[in-house]
């Protein structure tokens, strides 16, 4: 059986992270790493208790996430967001997918945001969509990889912004991608922050600009960041 190592990048997440810990260890994870990118709160302490925790230079989910995957010794690497928790069967139901098909390389799993109401299903049944038909998955759907796939690629991208949908461009020409039917809590606070339908306006003017060749680096002004 494929084995499975979490990777949680984090910066001043003390409130989400023993959460998305617990979830991946509940999960059965092989191994679950966090990378804090210089924490003021008390990330740090709480992450250490039940994780393996990695230190940044510097904050941005890229470089984080590639320095968990350098320490990484899973067949599988899967990048979970604090603000997001596994399902208890999430890693079960990845492990027997990826490993009944050799040709299945990454993918992600389906949202289920943690507040009740028909426009966040919407947007759940939206975001789903996305990844199926285009093979866009976002940070906040839980990414896995096969880590011989990832390292072949070259691993994030060094940008500041929309390093999840860049891999996932590049990952969709290495093989198939697919979302796993296990549902993702994923919390709500940035849609509650700036409301749903500025928040995925905003996202989807940021992916044409990116589509029509601007920086991900100056894109990344527009785009506040929660952590």
């Amino acid at each position: 059986m494929l084995t499975v190592s979490v990777i949680i990048p984090v910066l001043n997440e003390e409130v989400a992270v023993a959460a998305a810990i617990a979830s991946a260890h509940a999960a059965d994870a092989d191994e679950v790493f966090v990378v804090d990118g210089g924490s003021t709160d008390n990330t740090v302490s709480v992450a250490r208790k039940d994780a393996t925790l990695l230190e940044a230079p510097s904050a941005g989910r890229s470089a984080q996430q590639n320095l968990g995957a350098t320490y990484a010794t899973g067949d599988v690497l899967l990048f979970l967001h604090a603000d997001c928790c596994l399902h208890v069967d999430g890693i079960r139901k990845l492990k027997e997918r990826m490993q009944a098909d050799p040709t299945l390389v990454a993918g992600c799993f389906r949202q289920r945001i943690d507040k009740p109401g028909f426009a966040y299903r919407c947007l759940e049944q939206g975001n789903y969509l996305r990844a199926a038909v285009l093979n866009w998955a976002y940070g906040d759907q839980a990414i896995f990889v096969r880590t011989e796939v990832f390292n072949a690629v070259g691993q994030f991208p060094q940008v500041k912004f929309m390093e999840d949908l860049l891999i996932m461009k590049v990952l969709r020409k290495q093989g198939r991608v697919r979302v796993i039917d296990s549902p993702l809590l994923v919390s709500a606070r940035r849609w509650e922050r700036r409301g749903i339908l500025r928040q995925t306006v905003r996202n989807w003017c940021l992916i044409t600009a990116a589509q029509l060749g601007v920086s991900p680096n100056w894109l990344a002004r527009f785009y506040p960041n929660d952590r």
